[in-house]
């Protein structure tokens, strides 16, 4: 198909729908059409309300002001994420969005503290890093030259809001109504229009498919098919409910691991966003939702509502004339808070390789690989948490102990545990910091650590950390708490 993209039609609004359209309309301009097509029907299971830091960087991308992106939102801070109960019932860790310690050229932050520990001269891991330290105190502060790694918890429907006003100020036309009709070429199989339940006929050149788990156009059109990853990832079922916040909202979320998968809490300036994530095998979806409401606090404002799932991924993400984003697209699973992110990363490698001279399979596969070794490598990650635990006090957990896990993640853990090596890959969203809180957080306790470290003698070596400590705890002294500065800053009561 050599025809040059000249319109875009987006099927399914949400945060999946609303992000593209918006980067599209900023990026693209004038020289496409943007048509959302979009209902009650289509796209209504959204997605989280915790993001990773790379979404301040898609802000600035379109120029939205952090202030009322927040108010709009009802938005709070995120330092990371506290972990109970997971690698043993009674552990409590945080992996959080800092960076821990100094490492030198050869060595990360981690055998220094490894060879501290053997010296006996090293605290806690998470002591030498900021974020985390500021987490537990439940403080926060920003400003423009502040380098403080960090994120949001947002209301995800207002969220969405917030994206359709930016994008329909910028050009992109909202079509209410039902798909009834996909309208496919004979000869090539390309997507040539939507016909709605109005009688109305959406045509494009281009299809974004934002309509959720149905994938109306990526599956129920194209058959692309799917891999599914639930032997890795078990759970199925999530049951989800807001409640009234009782308390000062932290800037942290919370992970809760049960016998049958585990529990966010997530809190936002107006509410609090609770859910149980499940696996059905092992876990009714009535006692899931009893479950989640004998362990909340606060008044409940909806109805407990059920999410089912399937943990993998499209076999393409991009297949003919047609991209999937969001939940059509796959699912991971929200542990890692990767769902909004997955999005922007999406529709960003899209604008990178947009088939200006017509859409190409060329084009396709590559966008194609790359969204493969993105999802792949975050899939790793969350696997992590369920693999490395000493937990076999239920089916569930026995399950997942063991479980045999990708090659790849096998080898991440054997190096690690080995000789202490983490690493981060390029182009890998987490980092070194990131798999060594988890994997310490849930222990896995290295054998040894890089030998460059034991040139520093014990005494400079303590001073090292009781440097970086002291430095951590100075830095927080005259910080305000979260909810001070949330106050102060973008209040949006």
């Amino acid at each position: 198909m050599n025809k040059s993209v000249k319109t875009i039609v987006i099927a399914g609004g949400g945060t999946a729908g609303w992000t593209a359209a918006a980067a599209i309309a900023k990026q693209m301009g004038p020289t496409v059409n943007i048509t959302l097509v979009e209902s009650d029907e289509v796209g209504t299971v959204g997605v989280g309300e915790a993001t990773i830091p790379p979404m301040r960087v898609f802000h600035k991308l379109l120029g939205i002001d952090e202030k009322d992106f927040m108010r709009a939102t009802s938005a709070t801070f995120k330092l990371g994420i506290q972990f109970e109960n997971w690698g043993q019932k009674g552990d409590n860790y945080i992996h959080s969005f800092g960076v821990t310690g100094r490492e030198s050229f050869v060595a990360p932050f981690h055998h220094f503290w490894l060879y501290g520990k053997e010296q006996g001269v090293a605290n806690d891991f998470g002591n030498y890093c900021f974020e985390l330290e500021a987490a537990k105190q439940d403080k926060f502060a920003t400003s423009q030259n502040a380098n403080i790694q960090y994120a949001y918890h947002l209301d995800s429907s207002l969220y969405a809001t917030l994206l359709r006003n930016y994008s329909e100020t910028r050009g992109v036309t909202r079509k209410e109504g039902k798909i009834e009709q996909i309208t496919q070429n004979k000869e090539t199989g390309f997507i040539e229009s939507l016909k709605l339940a109005s009688g109305d006929v959406i045509h494009g050149d281009f299809f974004i498919d934002c309509t959720g788990f149905r994938g109306l156009l990526i599956e129920e059109a194209l058959k692309t098919g799917y891999e599914d990853w639930s032997h890795w990832l078990p759970c199925d079922s999530a049951v989800a409910v807001q409640t009234e916040s009782d308390s000062a909202p932290r800037p942290i979320t919370k992970a809760i691991a049960h016998d049958s998968g585990w529990q966010w809490k997530i809190p936002l300036q107006h509410r609090t966003g609770n859910g149980l994530v499940y696996c059905s095998k092992y876990l009714s979806d009535e006692h899931a939702t009893q479950r989640l409401l004998d362990n909340i606090t606060g008044n409940t404002i909806t109805k407990p509502r059920i999410i089912k799932f399937k943990t993998g991924r499209r076999l393409k993400a991009w297949n003919k004339n047609c991209l999937a984003l969001g939940l059509s697209s796959g699912f991971v699973e929200p542990l890692e808070s990767t769902s909004i992110h997955l999005i922007i990363m999406g529709i960003i490698r899209f604008l990178k390789l947009f088939p200006n001279g017509g859409v190409s399979e060329l084009i396709a596969d590559e966008y194609n690989r790359q969204t493969l070794e993105e999802v792949v490598k975050i899939r790793d990650f969350i696997i992590l948490h369920y693999h490395a635990t000493y937990r076999k006090d239920s089916p569930f957990w026995q399950y997942c102990h063991d479980m045999e896990v990708p090659d790849t993640l096998k080898h991440r853990m054997q190096l690690f545990k080995e000789f202490g090596h983490a690493f981060q890959e390029d182009g890998e969203l987490f980092r070194v910091d990131s798999w060594t809180q988890v994997m310490l957080g849930q222990g896995i306790m290295p054998e040894s650590y890089h030998a460059s470290v034991k040139g520093m003698p014990a005494k400079e070596l303590q001073r090292f950390l009781q440097g970086i400590e002291l430095s951590v705890l100075k830095g927080l002294e005259n910080m305000p708490s979260h909810e001070t500065f949330l106050k102060h800053y973008c209040s949006s009561r």
